[in-house]
């Protein structure tokens, strides 16, 4: 068997016997170095395109070893499975085909019905273990979550980190509970039925215990990312680099059986082949899917607007399920806010809300007056699935100088409408653990890194990065403990006043979102987007005919008598966030409305409205 059909890093053969594959063209000869109490030294075998490989006896699951690069000390494989002792310590052979799955009948998400609920396994629950969170699977389904989104979770420093310093993307994170606990994991939200998509690094690689440069050229001069030098994927070696990255999809998708990913800051992968390694990497996770017999989806976060990322591959693009929309983002949070900062200065109109409803992006090609440039591409042939919609997620509040949450920026009635807008759009919707029952804990920047140096730039640099801002409150230290256990999510406050009711209000939305038909098929095609600048007001019509559902959106901050356009018919009132039900002031709105083409009504302030056509007897 040649090296290119073997799997990168150390597959345990089973009789004692383990096999090792690493790319080192580096390095004239490398050794496996078995940490035991034998300090044994197996040479392995120089082959092709500079991998070396071999087969090394008396190896068990769980023994640990490192890679001696022409007879140097010893380091981590790049491909390791697991580092229990850190970024620095040395690599575990795991046996993988010992966990006992129970998830046989689960075939993968149903993406017309997807909510994504993104959460930091360290900071959702008091322990930060993924053992931890299986509990409060079930609360979750209730609500309506059909899919959790996992940040990054191979090895990082330490063990307070986002996932973004990660230096070993096959290798997961030690504090978290290792392989077998996210196995555990993915099991017990299949048996939810429940997705779980991962969050992955493929646009760089952390600083702390990266020793990839040693064994290959990984990483190039010839471009730049904001995180130092970028991965090798279109020059010379490119492609043992892009094998790396696309086995590690591969091996979460057979190993771990992950449903999905979300490949972070895909702007930040320079990339000038003619095969882009997006499209290549995409192609062959969904090929790989159809083998396994299930639906594995792959996202994209992308700062581009580009349309290419998620268009067919038929006609030019890149041909991934789905991106985020921060532009749907950026114009609602400006709305609720005010906030006019950094890249919030392009938003504060309504009718630029109404154009993310209706084409998914703000900017499709206008000039944007942050970049002082155009920004973004027209979004035909994209459907409203491809796009996940939010109010929070990790990067919105996280990136901000104290990572303040919208519950702490805009009033109770302010994060009713935020809810709708998100979940009443024609888009996937994605919930940032807490925001369901509007936790107030901040998600603040934090690290644990070993190197002095390191942590002496980290700190320099986050206090930099909101000068744009001009956010003048101080920056939490990231590698201050303190800072860390403050984002640990307070989960008693579900239990409480406003926070139980708007929990209540999320799980009618999403039952709303999925038995009304208009709502349920995300269809931007037959939406139609109205909107009353002076008055911030926006109306959004769904669907048509007898599934005809109508939505009143209205952002000011005091009370509205306006005639709306309301077609001829009988029409039912089936929410209003201004009830007593959802602790608002009351609905001055009745509960049946007979239209001759117009109606008269008054509106609570920071509301909405949901109204369906009655079907005639």
């Amino acid at each position: 068997m040649s090296t290119m059909e073997l799997n990168l890093g150390a597959t345990y053969l089973g009789d004692g016997r383990c096999a090792f594959n690493v790319w080192a063209p580096r390095a004239e000869s490398v050794a496996v170095h078995l940490v035991a109490s034998r300090e044994q030294i197996v040479p392995l075998v120089r082959r092709e395109r500079g991998y070396h490989s071999g087969v090394a006896a008396g190896v068990e699951p769980g023994s640990l070893y490192l890679y001696r690069l022409d007879g140097r000390d010893g380091r981590p494989d790049p491909a390791s499975r697991a580092q229990p002792h850190g970024v620095h310590g040395p690599s575990q052979v795991v046996d993988a085909l010992t966990f006992a799955w129970s998830d046989h009948r689960w075939f993968g998400p149903d993406r017309q019905a997807l909510v994504l609920y993104e959460l930091h396994v360290g900071t959702f629950t008091e322990t930060g273990t993924f053992e931890a969170v299986i509990p409060h699977l079930e609360e979750l389904r209730e609500l309506g979550v059909t899919a959790i989104e996992l940040m990054p979770v191979a090895q990082f420093p330490g063990d307070r980190n986002w996932g973004y310093d990660g230096v070993y993307p096959f290798a997961v994170q030690n504090s978290y509970g290792g392989p077998e606990g996210l196995r555990r994991l993915v099991d017990a939200c299949h048996g939810h039925r429940m997705a779980v998509i991962l969050d992955v690094v493929y646009n760089h690689l952390g600083p702390e215990g990266n020793y990839f440069g040693e064994f290959a050229p990984y990483f190039t001069d010839r471009y730049l990312t904001p995180w130092g030098a970028a991965l090798n994927f279109d020059g010379p070696d490119s492609d043992e680099v892009r094998r790396f990255f696309i086995e590690n999809a591969l091996y979460w998708m057979t190993d771990f059986h992950i449903d999905g990913f979300r490949l972070d800051a895909v702007h930040a992968i320079v990339d000038q082949a003619a095969l882009p390694f997006l499209d290549e990497l995409t192609a062959t996770v969904h090929r790989h899917a159809e083998r396994l017999g299930r639906r594995v989806l792959v996202i994209a976060e992308s700062d581009l607007n580009d349309a290419r990322v998620i268009r067919p591959r038929a006609v030019g693009g890149y041909g991934l399920d789905a991106q985020w929309a921060d532009d749907f983002h950026h114009a609602l949070h400006v709305l609720l806010t005010g906030e006019r900062d950094g890249y919030y200065r392009d938003f504060g109109k309504l009718s630029q809300l109404a154009r993310a409803f209706r084409e998914g992006f703000v900017f499709t090609g206008q000039y944007s007056a942050y970049r002082r440039r155009r920004h973004g591409s027209p979004t035909y042939q994209c459907s409203g699935e491809q796009f996940i919609v939010f109010a929070q997620n990790h990067d919105q509040v996280g990136n901000r100088a104290r990572g303040e949450r919208l519950s702490t920026l805009t009033s109770y009635a302010g994060l009713k409408l935020a809810a709708c807008a998100v979940m009443f759009s024609p888009f996937t919707p994605l919930l940032f653990m807490g925001e369901e029952y509007g936790e107030t804990a901040p998600f603040q920047y934090f690290t644990s890194h070993s190197d002095p140096e390191l942590v002496a730039t980290v700190r320099k640099g986050r206090r930099e990065e909101f000068a744009d801002f001009g956010w003048e409150a101080e920056v939490p230290d990231p590698q201050d403990e303190v800072t860390f256990h403050r984002c640990k999510l307070q989960r008693e406050l579900r239990r409480q006043g406003r926070h139980r009711a708007l929990e209540e209000l999320y799980r009618e939305l999403i039952r709303l979102r999925r038995e009304l038909p208009a709502l349920a098929v995300m269809d931007r095609e037959n939406l139609e987007a109205d909107v009353y600048e002076r008055e911030k007001l926006l109306l959004v019509r769904c669907g048509s005919g007898a599934e005809e559902t109508w939505l009143v959106f209205f952002f000011g901050t005091a009370g509205l008598t306006i005639t709306l356009p309301l077609p001829q018919g009988r029409w039912r009132k089936l929410l209003d966030t201004a009830e007593s039900r959802w602790l608002g002031e009351g609905s001055t709105v009745p509960a049946e409305i007979a239209s001759a083409g117009e109606v008269q009504v008054t509106l609570n302030p920071e509301s909405c409205i949901l109204l369906a056509r009655t079907k005639e007897a």
